[in-house]
């Protein structure tokens, strides 16, 4: 029997569409998650992982911050994110430490990210990344070192772009079928309409499978406590959540439901000390 699940987890990761590439690269921050899934574009603590050049509008001098997501229900497909970010006079530095999987199949990453202000509505950033893939049985473990890129910009004083690149050079990861880390790149906005009201829009693809467009809005209903909705496609999803900010600590939960194989359930907890 539990050779049979391990058979089927694997054949479960092969198939959904997505979910390999999510194990390197996928937006972090359960407030992203509930509104589509983007984040590109919204300087935060989750900037760490989802934009490095976002950090160099963090409003924040530190910052910690866990994610963890539970893939449809299963524990052997969850994610964890843990960040750090630190503001310097000289730039904003971002650690992340990212696991997937189960004991039979997992993948951990360690990203060390920098980004600085090149203007003073216009930002980049770069990080630096190892990762480890372990397949149980025979077939053992690899060492990978990458990198990510990021460019954001404030368009207008409610208007902001971000554009972000994971491992756009393609490691190769084994010779066997010239098997390589994904390439995702992702490009969005952020619409502050209101002041209590908010939209995103964002494109990822990673080559090898079609573009997911994402789109998601944010409502403050009041001071404390916010709600979100979001879609995607391909496959399509449909994301909800709310978040409860109080002072300098934020609590966040988000769900998303895929239209074959249900919930996702997701929670962030932040902690932030003032500039």
């Amino acid at each position: 029997m539990k050779a049979q699940r391990i058979v089927f987890i694997i054949l479960f990761l092969m198939a959904v569409s997505g979910l390999r590439a999510q194990s390197y690269y996928s937006v972090t921050g359960s407030g992203h998650i509930a509104a589509g899934g983007t984040g590109v574009a919204s300087p935060d603590l989750w900037s760490a992982n989802n934009n490095q050049a976002a950090m160099a509008f963090y409003g924040s001098s530190f910052g910690a911050g866990f994610y963890y997501q539970n893939s449809f229900m299963l524990k052997e497909t969850s994610l964890n994110n843990g960040v750090l970010m630190y503001s310097t006079p000289s730039g904003t530095f971002g650690l992340t430490i990212n696991g997937f999987g189960y004991s039979n199949f997992n993948t951990k990453k360690i990203g060390l990210g920098y980004a600085k202000k090149l203007a003073s509505k216009f930002s980049a950033g770069i990080q630096l990344d190892y990762i480890n893939i372990f397949v149980g049985g025979n077939y053992g473990s690899c060492n990978l070192f990458t990198f990510e890129l990021g460019l954001y910009a404030e368009a207008t004083e409610n208007i902001s772009i971000g554009a972000h690149v994971f491992n756009p050079v393609r490691v190769k990861v084994a010779d066997y079928n010239d098997e390589r880390l994904p390439l995702v790149f992702n490009l969005g906005m952020l619409w502050k309409a209101s002041k209590n009201f908010s939209l995103t829009a964002e494109a990822e693809s990673d080559i090898d499978n079609k573009t997911i467009f994402k789109a998601g809005v944010e409502y403050k209903i009041i001071d404390m406590l916010y709600a979100r909705l979001g879609v995607s496609n391909n496959p399509n999803i449909f994301s909800f959540g709310a978040g409860l900010h109080l002072g300098n600590f934020r609590l966040d939960f988000s769900s998303t439901m895929h239209q074959m194989l249900g919930y996702s359930p997701q929670v962030s907890v932040v902690y932030e000390f003032d500039k």
